[in-house]
């Protein structure tokens, strides 16, 4: 499980969860938990997504996988424990046990984020697209689901914490998470062609080698290049007039789009 959740990484998602909650005027320490919560649960699905029956991935962040330095049986229950710490962690945070009916709704959003309707679903539509043409709408829905709903969660948890309760703040950031998340998608699609894998600390390349359906497969570099513009000015217009407590959001929107790893 420390391997897994302590071997680098870009730690987007905890990232996320300070940069709202802090705009929005939340203590630190109100966002600690939510933070750890949501990159458990990240590194969790990474341990299970490169097993072998799912894609089969022989190393990430630069160093093999949990499942080839450890075993697979052994990969999957530090998974499952994983996902039960992250839950844990968050219910369990002092800093939150003021506001009861907060602390439930960051834990029913966490659940919805990774299950069926979010990253679990999407993972078992990437699956099940393998060697198949899919259209770029289909494409899209996927990836709302795979990796869109743990980072719109990451955002929407620390506006939770933070007291929000304004519906069109919450509606203006659930756009922004909405576009990163799949801005960081493409970004990650065009990198597996471009970049290798010493740079990227994964296997370069294994998505064509796989026949899975990517975004520059769909749309062509050129194309998935201009949705990730496209994508990237959507996010920073839904946020940009909030004001300047919004800038450090809008710094990760350009961030998303411009990595090179």
């Amino acid at each position: 499980m420390r391997y897994a959740v302590l071997g680098g990484g870009k730690r987007l998602r905890p990232i996320l969860v300070y940069a709202t909650g802090l705009a929005l005027g939340a203590a630190p320490e109100k966002l600690d938990a939510a933070a750890a919560a949501v990159e458990i649960i990240h590194a969790y699905s990474l341990v299970h997504d490169d097993l072998p029956a799912m894609d089969d991935d022989a190393l990430r962040r630069g160093r093999p996988t949990c499942h080839v330095a450890f075993g697979e049986a052994t990969a999957i229950l530090a998974g499952d424990a994983l996902q039960a710490l992250a839950f844990a962690v968050l219910a369990g945070d002092r800093h939150l046990a003021d506001d009861t009916s907060v602390l439930v709704d960051m834990l029913h959003l966490l659940a919805e984020a990774c299950g069926s309707h979010g990253m679990a679903g999407g993972q078992a539509l990437d699956l099940a697209a393998v060697g198949r043409k899919l259209e770029a709408a289909e494409l899209e829905q996927m990836h709302i689901h795979k990796t869109g709903a743990l980072i719109r969660a990451s955002v929407r948890l620390g506006a939770l914490a933070a007291g929000c309760r304004d519906a069109s703040m919450l509606g203006s950031l659930e756009r922004y998470g909405h576009c990163i998340g799949l801005a960081f998608q493409i970004r990650d699609d065009i990198l597996d062609v471009e970049s290798d894998s010493t740079k990227l600390g994964k296997t370069a390349g294994k998505d064509a080698a796989n026949a899975k359906p990517t975004y520059p497969s769909i749309l062509g570099m050129p194309g998935s290049r201009a949705h990730l513009a496209e994508l990237t000015a959507a996010a920073i217009s839904s946020i940009e007039p909030l004001g300047a407590s919004m800038n450090d959001l809008i710094a990760l929107a350009h961030y998303v789009a411009e990595r090179d790893s």
